[in-house]
């Protein structure tokens, strides 16, 4: 679309009612999923049966609300814990990954590029039942042949976090790699040739550059990481994520509270994103 063609009356309104459409199709679930938390209701769906607040707060025997529902509350505080090992994880990795490829002596580049960037066109189930498979071989192999139990070759926690670190830190490793390539070389080489150490100079002037970029890049990881489910769902032991517990509440047949969990992750996370936004771009200027 050319900005300086003119429009017609009939074009504007016809683009207006498509972007309205767009944007009710986007938000009219989520504040329906948030309206229904407040239902005085036993099921989690409509008729609109009055104002309450039992769903987060009520301890009764007929109706049990969030905060007082333990396994709710487990299993958001085992999400928050994956989700922060696997952001730190993932920063870490995928950062060094970044500066590795953008060697230019780094032989073979292409290819192990191309092998960073694999997990994101295999499906999470995919990931999740190879991964299974494999750590369930070698924990077998360990066991008959040398005795040992090891945890993490089973479902686990930490099961859970090397699923999911294994492609989140390729988004990591995009993003950071695309603020690096805006890295004028010409400061570090400044830096070195004035008497700094290869290490100085990435901690006080390249690391300090891709500060927008970690920020961001450590919140879409978290994000990435509290709300995955298809290779949680493989890889998880007793301790059940979110998005599992939820998945089995609806499967077995679930009460509003999940509507309540619901409306409290959707305020939470427009909270982060919105400061996220506010925070990387006052670093970019």
């Amino acid at each position: 679309m050319i900005r300086a063609l003119p429009r017609s009356k009939k074009y504007n309104l016809t683009f207006l009612f498509y972007i309205i459409l767009f944007y009710l199709f986007l938000f009219a679930p989520l504040v329906i999923t948030c309206i229904l938390a407040f239902n005085n209701s036993d099921f989690p769906s409509l008729p609109w049966k009055g104002f309450s607040l039992d769903w987060f707060l009520s301890n009764t025997q007929d109706r049990v609300g969030l905060f007082h529902d333990s396994n709710s509350l487990q299993s958001i505080i085992i999400s928050i814990q994956t989700a922060f090992f696997v952001s730190i994880f993932s920063l870490l990795v995928g950062t060094m990954a970044a500066f590795l490829f953008e060697r230019e002596n780094f032989r073979f580049k292409q290819a192990f590029y191309f092998l960073a960037l694999l997990p994101l066109v295999i499906p999470g189930v995919i990931l999740g039942i190879s991964l299974l498979l494999a750590t369930n071989t070698a924990g077998t192999y360990f066991e008959d042949v040398w005795g040992l139990d090891i945890s993490i070759l089973r479902p686990s926690f930490w099961l859970v976090v090397l699923g999911q670190f294994s492609f989140i830190t390729t988004f990591v490793l995009l993003v950071v790699s695309a603020r690096l390539k805006k890295f004028d070389n010409s400061l570090s080489e400044a830096a070195l040739n004035l008497g700094a150490s290869k290490f100085d100079t990435i901690r006080l002037i390249i690391l300090p550059f891709l500060k927008p970029a970690l920020i961001g890049a450590g919140a879409v990881a978290f994000l990435m990481s509290f709300e995955n489910f298809n290779t949680t769902l493989f890889l998880v032991g007793s301790d059940t994520t979110l998005p599992v517990n939820l998945y089995l509440q609806v499967r077995d047949g679930s009460t509003p509270i999940i509507n309540s969990i619901s409306f409290l992750l959707i305020i939470s996370t427009s909270i982060l994103a919105i400061m996220n936004l506010i925070f990387t771009k006052k670093e970019s200027i």
